[in-house]
């Protein structure tokens, strides 16, 4: 009987089909960074057509609003910084666009309290003839519809924006009231103890009124320095938000600049009652009135960046980053 040989099979080689996945896989990876990056890192997207209805119907409800604040931006010189906040709220949405790219959609209807409650104030704002309440619910409003149709996180990545609109809005009449008052007597109260204690100038203070020699000086409401106060404090709110990194640095920078303004304009006071005394009246309550206006203006600025070396310096020698 002839003897058989048994002869293995070959099995086919595994390798080639190993190979030709990885090469596919390698083409879709390659095919997804020409078209934009990886499945991961596609950019969040919305629709366009409820937000632009949203936007105008915002327009029909404010536009009417908005354009009796930019005039009083124009013709209340305590609010006239207004004026800058839309572009630097509109440079902070440019900054953070990557951020806000970042930050995942994910609608809630908790968001709705917030836009009830925007438009709620902004009936009893229109009914109640109050435009400091009509102004404030935009914010509100505003701040609604994003949580509602971005996202908690979305509010959140946000929250300084709404904050720095709301820096555009002239404070409320009695509110105003209320602050100017006493800065008017605490302004004439320091201002009469630095000329009678250190310059040896006889005064005589009736309230917001300090009797001079040459002339009574009255420290009137546009001189109480809310308008120092108001501008200086946005100033630092910007300055603070480029050169500091820390959130406490920035707040602290911010507040600063409230002992700044009232200091600076008790100088003010102090130079116009001396120049009342020893130079010219009439100069002293014309040119030199308003030049020391901006030149104290000035100083605050220059005070606003001491306190912002000291800040570093002391962060510096606590090991802290600067």
């Amino acid at each position: 009987m002839p003897e058989t040989t048994v002869v293995p099979a070959k099995l086919p080689d595994a390798a080639p089909a190993n190979d030709a996945r990885l090469a596919n896989s390698r083409r879709e990876r390659d095919r997804d960074a020409d078209f934009g990056g990886a499945r991961n890192n596609v950019p969040w997207s919305i629709a366009r057509g409820p937000i632009i209805l949203l936007a105008v119907l915002l327009v029909l409800l404010y536009y009417k609003i908005a354009i009796k604040l930019v005039t009083d931006w124009f013709e209340l010189p305590d609010f006239s910084h207004g004026i800058l906040i839309p572009f630097f709220a509109a440079f902070l949405l440019w900054d953070k666009r990557d951020e806000i790219r970042r930050t995942p959609i994910v609608p809630s209807w908790a968001g709705t309290c917030l836009v009830v409650l925007g438009l709620f104030e902004l009936m009893l704002g229109v009914f109640g003839a109050d435009l400091f309440i009509q102004r404030t619910s935009f914010v509100l409003l505003v701040a609604g519809l994003v949580w509602t149709l971005l996202g908690k996180a979305m509010l959140g990545r946000l929250k300084f924006v709404l904050f720095v609109l709301l820096l555009a809005i002239p404070l409320p009449t009695i509110l105003f009231n209320q602050i100017t008052f006493p800065l008017q007597m605490r302004a004439s109260e320091f201002a009469s103890d630095i000329l009678s204690s250190v310059f040896q100038v006889p005064v005589l203070r009736d309230g917001n009124i300090i009797n001079l020699p040459a002339m009574p000086l009255e420290v009137a409401e546009a001189c109480s320095g809310i308008r120092s106060l108001m501008s200086l404090f946005t100033v630092a709110v910007i300055y603070g938000y480029f050169l500091e990194r820390a959130t406490w640095r920035r707040v602290v920078l911010a507040f600063s600049a409230l002992p700044i303004a009232v200091a600076a304009n008790v100088a003010r006071i102090v130079g116009t009652g001396l120049c009342v005394q020893y130079w010219d009246p009439v100069k002293a309550m014309g040119f030199f009135h308003e030049f020391s206006g901006w030149l104290m203006f000035l100083v605050s600025l220059g005070c606003l960046y001491l306190v912002h070396i000291a800040m570093r310096l002391t962060a510096g020698k606590d090991g802290s980053p600067a």
